[in-house]
């Protein structure tokens, strides 16, 4: 009976971060979407190392915040395995909370591959994403999370048991 409700805390907190991640994107559509890109929803990816449970969650706010994308089904996959290699990266080589930040930024510069695809130039199109998810990841994402840091009990309340 322990390992059913284990299961399903894990299956609601997948639902919960996902909707808050695609929540989260769509509010500020116009900037989650396209060559210049602020996705303030990508903070949340920080929560991946916590605690490696959040990544599904995570990776399908992002593919459900894709499907909305002008971009159709490019953004959807090539946006999507952006950030499940992001996930993976955080999950499994991230040594601190900056580097987490660091591994999500270089990741997701890869959507510069389908933007370019689109027309853009590729190193623009690349830095230009890049410097998005560093903006809201590494300097916005990381200044969060150092403050949450503080807090013990929140802290210990986001290691999913």
């Amino acid at each position: 009976m322990e390992k059913k409700k284990k299961n399903t805390k894990l299956l609601v907190v997948t639902a919960m971060v996902a909707a808050v991640y695609m929540v989260l994107t769509l509010m500020v559509a116009p900037l989650s979407f396209g060559l210049v890109q602020v996705r303030f929803s990508e903070m949340l990816m920080l929560l991946a190392y916590i605690d490696k449970k959040y990544a599904p969650g995570l990776i399908l706010g992002c593919f459900l915040a894709n499907c909305f994308s002008p971009f159709g089904i490019m953004d959807i996959v090539f946006g999507t395995a952006c950030t499940a290699a992001a996930m993976f990266c955080v999950t499994r080589f991230a040594k601190s909370l900056v580097s987490a930040s660091l591994w999500i930024v270089f990741c997701n510069a890869f959507i510069g591959i389908e933007l370019y695809l689109f027309g853009s130039p590729l190193w623009l199109s690349m830095g230009m994403v890049a410097l998005g998810e560093f903006l809201s990841v590494t300097c916005c994402g990381v200044a969060l999370f150092r403050v949450l840091e503080r807090n013990r009990v929140l802290m210990a309340k986001l290691k999913i048991r």
